[in-house]
């Protein structure tokens, strides 16, 4: 068995880091992790999906290890398909958060993802979805989002931009949950002190893995925790602002296999 490298950990992102536009993983990137994994490095998905949003495509990848999913509230290992922990957010904490934040900015569009390995996504009136490819439901009206357990309620504003959306957020909810920029169209509302680098921890962790050891990779401001944990952060080049500014490097975008430049030189 090869000894771990310096990095005994690869932590990714998917949307905008590893997989491609077309939500695929090229052949490429694919043969680098493997390259990491023969040099005794590990690889772990820290996703904001949550895992029903995620169970096929990792069964696609071939991918049995444990995961990370709903910004943190979830972890998830791929080869048993159990849920091994989940935080969920209490439904009179995100019903009063989205009632602050809409006295703020005014009526709000919301979705939330339910708990659990089967849970669904549901979506009220006038919320479309960012990512189109990802299954969800439509409900009549916004009191039967609350019919299960949620890990995290996404809102949509109809005039404001995702960065002002997600300040207005946070600047009324205080401890009733953690406000996340996950992507274009995507501000979350998670439960209060969650995020990719708790998540990260936790499964860190569990492997025995000391987090300093990580190289993780992303995209978005979500990304953030996950990087102040790791011991090397990469930004993609199309990456938000705020992620860049925090990175240790930037690398190609994802669909120029960003992820396996650097693995390929880090682990030659």
């Amino acid at each position: 068995m090869p000894l771990p490298p310096a990095y005994a950990l690869v932590a990714t992102d998917l949307d905008g880091t590893l997989l491609r536009r077309d939500d695929t993983l090229s052949p490429r990137s694919r043969a680098a992790l493997a390259r990491a994994a023969a040099a005794g490095a590990r690889h772990i998905v820290v996703t904001g999906r949550p895992v029903p949003g995620i169970r096929d495509l990792l069964a696609e990848l071939d991918y049995r290890g444990p995961v990370v999913c709903g910004q943190g509230a979830q972890l998830y290992d791929a080869g048993s398909g159990r849920m091994v922990r989940a935080a969920t957010l209490d439904r009179d904490a995100a019903d009063t958060a989205l009632g602050k934040i809409e006295a703020q900015v005014g009526p709000v569009f919301a979705a939330v993802d339910q708990d659990g390995t089967d849970g669904r996504t549901l979506i009220e009136p006038g919320y479309l979805m960012p990512h189109p490819t990802l299954p969800a439901m439509r409900v009549g009206h916004r009191e039967e989002l609350w019919a299960s357990p949620v890990v995290k309620v996404l809102i949509r504003h109809p005039g404001l931009a995702d960065e002002a959306l997600a300040d207005a957020a946070r600047a009324v909810v205080g401890d009733l949950a953690t406000v996340t920029l996950s992507g274009p169209g995507t501000v979350e509302l998670q439960p209060y002190g969650v995020d990719k680098g708790t998540g990260l921890a936790l499964a860190a962790e569990a492997m025995g893995i000391d987090p300093a050891a990580t190289i993780a990779f992303g995209d978005m401001p979500n990304d953030l925790p996950m990087f102040r944990l790791s011991g090397h952060g990469v930004a993609m080049a199309d990456a938000h602002p705020e992620l860049k500014a925090a990175a240790d490097e930037v690398t190609l975008s994802n669909d120029e296999d960003g992820v396996a430049v650097v693995l390929e030189r880090l682990f030659p």
